[in-house]
């Protein structure tokens, strides 16, 4: 069984300097000390105990993911600061027994309140936002129409959240297992039955990635996840 260990010290710290590093360039004059007391907030939401999948270690897969899309030029340096400003706050909420969109509607929420009161400009508060509730469906086409101006921003995050799905054999197992874990409050029956469904939706999309990278380097080993996944669920 995974457990939600401790994050090492060291890479807890490296988390922080990016997160310092971003806000000091999309909150230049909020005070030092709210920036490392919300880095403080923020790593103490993804470090509860009830955290099995949405854990410091999903945040620090989504922030690598954004990253390696960047260096990829699948968008420029602002669009990287929005995106991982979002991947800090896309679950900064959760509980596993919420209503569905319930936690996504108040990260959203905490995000839009917490970067106003550390003086981020209103558009790219917005845009955090937007990027946030997006992960309800990760349906980049459906969301705000004023993300239509930043679609390489939204493809790039929608990607770096859903590149689990791409991920190494062990580690998607070990995923899997997670997201049970969360869940270990539903019946055998009825969580096969709800992760059926989400797994089977991802299949049906023409395709599971926005950007180029993603869809030529991780979009054929996801398929091949996601569908074997299914096969275990159905068995």
């Amino acid at each position: 069984m995974t457990t939600n260990s401790p994050a090492p010290a060291a890479h807890l710290e490296s988390l922080r300097r990016s997160w310092l590093a971003d806000l000091e360039f999309l909150a230049p004059e909020a005070p030092q000390h709210l920036k490392v007391a919300e880095v403080d907030f923020l790593l103490a939401q993804w470090s509860q105990p009830h955290r099995r999948y949405h854990s410091v270690q999903h945040l620090t897969e989504v922030l690598t993911a954004i990253d390696e899309l960047a260096a990829a030029r699948a968008c420029d340096a602002v669009s990287t600061r929005l995106a991982r400003v979002a991947g800090w706050y896309h679950d900064v909420a959760y509980d596993p027994q919420a209503a569905p969109g319930s936690n996504e509607h108040r990260s959203a929420t905490m995000a839009r309140d917490h970067l106003n009161a550390l003086g981020v400009t209103r558009g790219s508060v917005d845009v955090v936002e937007s990027l946030v509730t997006m992960t309800i469906n990760h349906d980049i086409d459906g969301g705000p129409a004023h993300l239509a101006s930043w679609r390489h921003t939204a493809a790039v995050f929608h990607d770096a959240d859903l590149w689990i799905l791409s991920s190494p054999t062990d580690r998607y197992r070990e995923y899997a297992e997670q997201v049970r874990q969360e869940y270990a409050h539903v019946p055998p029956t009825l969580f096969r039955q709800g992760r059926t469904a989400i797994l089977a939706d991802f299949l049906t999309r023409p395709v599971l990635y926005r950007t180029d990278l993603a869809q030529r380097q991780w979009e054929s080993r996801a398929r091949e996840n996601v569908a074997a996944e299914l096969d275990r669920l159905r068995a």
